[in-house]
Order: structure tokens, then sequence, then C-alpha cells
């Protein structure tokens, strides 16, 4: 409960910061031009709000609604979520909206998501200023890595040393890594010390390479043990770190990545597991154990979750991590590259949301929430802020009605056929957008249940 809460304050934190800085957008550029802005909310209010007030000689009412889906500024005589059409049907006043020349609306719908992309650059920037850029080289990692078997059919083996692709060389083990594989014609690795190069497709599905189990390239960890827990199944066979777990139920293991794909394959037998005496055969295991050139055999009963009580040594300890420090001014220009190719990666991504894979792969707040970690971590804290800031700033210009983007798109269209799209066109065009985003909400939202349920 404690680690739901937390990520749950991480979530709104970020959230409310993000929405409050997206409308303030909108809000800065109709003030700019003259336009009233007649309510400023932080989360929707139908029906209530739990909190609001007016200033004196202000047109202006602010709150902060109880449905915390988003935000709003409700901005005079435009045709928006509010989908308020009785103040359209009224004359037309010089403060309002649509009274002003396109080039001023077109500033006020894209300020939200000029704000929601420099919001991002800035974060990024004060992360490199304050905590560096920590990574793990690739090539360092010198026990290599562990592929699945579409990964060996293209000629890749175990214990592979990746170094880079025609793009470049790799810089740390994360999502471009697979990126650039995905699209990649040569990819150049290490194997047994010998330098050497594998010829690729260019066209590989990365949704299927990170979501196989295995999935297609992993570090390879070594299984030995690091610590044993007391009362367990690995302290009652006496064993010690320092240990090379090489074998269990009579498969040879040669990293700790195969020796969870052997216990994940345990755990599906368990899951069809009928009676008592069928889940206690499955817990019963044989485990072989390297004690400095000696094997051990033993017969264990792993725990109900399948655990055997020995902790290995992750990626982060094995290896040297490396940190480039920037100073304040070198900082901004680092973080303007980093979040630029965060926004590459993210625009390359989209071709998968149009495939049936990628429709399930959509998640909603429950997603997004269990994106932050699940401890107080301000590192993690605004690296995920930023990567939602450009999230909302590339959704949000996406050319869908009744999103800012939507609204672009039919500016532009008044700026260069000089004619203006109907209120009605406009009222109807609203509705539809409008449509289209609850849909997705509760696809995304259906999705979470889904995999919370267990059937995705």
């Amino acid at each position: 409960m404690e680690i739901f809460l937390i990520r749950v304050l991480q979530f709104m934190l970020a959230i409310s910061i993000l929405v409050l800085l997206h409308e303030g957008g909108h809000f800065f550029f109709a003030k700019l031009f003259g336009i009233r802005v007649e309510k400023f909310y932080l989360f929707f209010d139908p029906w209530f709000h739990l909190f609001e007030f007016k200033p004196k000689k202000s047109h202006t009412t602010y709150g902060i609604g109880w449905l915390p889906l988003g935000g709003y500024c409700k901005i005079s005589g435009m045709i928006d979520e509010s989908f308020d059409t009785e103040q359209m049907k009224k004359p037309a006043q010089p403060w309002e909206f649509r009274t002003k020349p396109a080039w001023q609306r077109l500033l006020v719908m894209v300020g939200g998501v000029l704000v929601n992309f420099l919001l991002a650059l800035f974060i990024y920037s004060m992360i490199l200023f304050h905590w560096g850029d920590t990574y793990i080289p690739v090539r360092n990692m010198t026990h290599g890595m562990v592929f699945n078997s579409d990964a060996k059919a293209l000629g890749f083996k175990d214990g592979d040393i990746l170094i880079g692709t025609e793009k470049g060389e790799f810089k740390d083990f994360n999502a471009d890594l697979y990126r650039d594989l995905s699209e990649a014609r040569r990819v150049d690795i290490v194997r047994q010390g010998k330098a050497m190069s594998l010829s690729l497709p260019g066209d590989l599905n990365m949704l299927d390479m990170l979501q196989k189990q295995p999935s297609f390239v992993r570090p390879l960890i070594p299984a030995e043990v690091d610590s044993v827990l007391p009362g367990t199944a690995a302290a009652r066979m006496g064993m010690r770190r320092g240990d090379m777990v090489v074998g269990i139920n009579g498969v040879k293991v040669g990293s700790w990545n195969a020796f969870t794909d052997e216990i994940g394959r345990l755990s599906d037998v368990l899951a069809v597991a009928k009676t008592p005496a069928d889940s206690m055969k499955v817990r019963r295991a044989t485990l072989v154990i390297d004690r400095g050139g000696r094997l051990d055999t033993s017969s264990v009963v792993l725990s109900a979750d399948l655990k055997v009580g020995f902790t290995v040594k992750m990626t982060s300890a094995i290896y040297q991590p490396v940190t480039k420090r920037y100073g304040f001014w070198e900082s901004f220009p680092a973080g303007v590259v980093y979040g630029v190719d965060v926004l590459k990666g993210y625009v390359s991504d989209m071709k998968y949301v149009f495939t049936a894979d990628g429709a399930k792969s959509l998640g909603g707040f429950g997603a997004i929430g269990s994106l932050f970690p699940p401890t107080w971590d301000w590192y993690m804290f605004w690296k995920m802020t930023a990567f939602l800031s450009i999230i909302l700033a590339f959704m949000n210009i996406l050319p869908i009605p009744a999103l800012d983007g939507g609204h672009v798109l039919f500016l532009l269209y008044e700026m260069i056929t000089r004619r203006k799209p109907s209120e009605n066109f406009m009222i109807r065009a609203e509705y539809v957008g409008f449509a289209i985003l609850i849909l997705l909400m509760l696809v995304a939202n259906l999705n979470d249940i889904l995999r919370w349920l267990g059937y995705m």
C-alpha cells in the first residue's frame, strides 16, 4: 500500500506541474494579445469543484476540479472542450479569441505545447547539471549478453559483446539500443576477444524484441551467489557466497539469465497445477553448484513462489558506472540534445501503436503511474516528469480535433486559404475529437485493468 501511495503522489505531482504549465502557456499568450481567459483550472470540474476564487478586477476564475484527468484554460470566444455554444451565438467582442488575427490565435494554441517541450529540455538540463550523466558503457560489459532464439537465428551467440551499428556506437543498455538494432543493417560485436560484424535485416519489430520472453537481448549476469537469505532453501543446502549455480533439474545454466528462464518455465507449470501434490512436485528441484571446481548436487524444495533464497550481483554492481559531469552553461546544449533524442525515439516508436500488439501495449493512468519508482527518488521523479512533458507536448500537437494540434490544423488552413471554417463545423469537429480521446482513454485504461487481472 505504501508503494502504491508513493507512486500515486509522484504521478499526481508530476501531472499537476505539467498541466499547470501547459495551460499557463495558453494563458500567457492569451493575456499577451488581450484575450480574456474566463477560467483557469487544474483538473476538470463537472458538476462541482474543490476550490475556486476570482480576484477583484479580474475576468478569470481560478480553481481546482475533482477529476484529475488534466486541466483547462477557458478562453473567451473559442470553441473548446467546454462546448459553450451559447457564447458563440452572441456578437463577437474585441477581447475574444475569434476576433484576433490568425497568427495570434496560432500562438495561443501552440503555447501549451511550446511550454511543455521547453520545460522538458530545462529539466533534462538541470538533471545533467545536478546529477550528471551516469551510465555503464555497453562495450564495457565484458561478460557479454544473452540472446533469445530469434537473435540467435540472426547469428548472435551468448557472450557476444555489443559494440554498435552503422549508426554509431551503443552508449548504454536501454531502449535506444533496441531501437538501433531494429533498424540496423549491420551490428558490430566482440566474440571471444575478436571484433566482427553481423548482418541484420534493418526492419526488426522493436515491440516484439522487447515483449518476447525472454527478450531479444539482455546483459549476461553470472549465476554467482552474492548473498544467502537465512531460513531459505539456499541456506539449508549450505550455499555460500562465491558459489556458481550451473544446473537445475538436469538443465545446464551458464548465467543468472538462464537460471531465471528455467524458473520461469517452472512457474508456468506451477500455474496449471491442480492439486497440492502437483504443486509440490514442481517445487522440488535439483541444483548443481560449482564450488571452486567441485560440483555438488542438492535436492531442495523451493518456496511457494519458486525462490531458492540467494541473490546475485546485478549489472550496476558488476560493472563500474561512468559519470559525465556538466557545468551550468554546458548542461543546456546537452539537455537540448538529450531531450530531442528522447522525442525522436518516442516519435519513431509511434508506428507500433497502429499494430495489434501496439494497441495492447497502450497504457492508461495505472501504466504511467507504475513508471515512477516505488520509493521517492528525485532523480527519477524529474526524469519521468521531463519524459511525460515531452509526451504531453507531442500528443497535444497531433492534428486531432479537441487537441491543440486540431486547432492548429484549422488555423493553418485558414491562414493558407484565407477562409475560416464555420463555427458549426468546428463544433462538430470538437465533438468527434473529444469522442476519439475518450475512446483512446477507455482502451488504455482497460488495458491496465486487464494486465492487473492477468489477462494481458
